[in-house]
């Protein structure tokens, strides 16, 4: 899996959001949280914000928040989002590839990585990121000897 820098941010973003819960935080305080750019933050949470998952208030009080509880976003709205599909292959969804010959097989194998990722991804809300609560499957996944390296 790659993540761009500006789906990073939007993780980030969002889990900094879930953890200031009811309170809505300013580009400066979430940049400043987790050392994004202010200036290049912007861009993310306008993308986020036309994604449903955060929204914009005004005046003294105001600043972003998450538009939904963080237990109802999981990390592939996010990834969504910022980048649109969880998987694809030069902007192709696997679904869509056309193999021949000794390569048929990759389209099956890449349309089970997306339905991997997006198991592991549409099951962990930005509530479990934030508090480290896994499902047993994630965490066989991460006690595994090879998952850290």
């Amino acid at each position: 899996m790659r993540l761009t820098n500006r789906t990073d941010y939007a993780l980030r973003a969002a889990l900094e959001l879930a953890a200031a819960g009811d309170r809505p935080l300013t580009t400066t305080a979430i940049g400043a949280g987790q050392s994004i750019p202010a200036s290049y933050l912007g861009a993310v949470l306008a993308d986020l914000r036309r994604g449903g998952i955060v929204r914009a208030r005004r005046g003294p009080e105001g600043g972003w928040s998450l538009s939904k509880h963080p237990k109802e976003i999981s990390l592939a709205d996010i990834i969504r989002a910022v980048d649109g599909t969880l998987a694809n292959v030069a902007g192709t969804r696997p679904e869509k590839l056309s193999y021949r010959g000794a390569a048929r097989g990759l389209r099956a194998a890449l349309v089970a990585v997306r339905a991997a990722e997006r198991e592991v991804l549409e099951g962990i809300s930005l509530a479990d990121a934030l508090h480290e609560r896994f499902s047993a499957r994630v965490k066989r996944l991460l006690d595994h000897p090879k998952a850290w390296r």
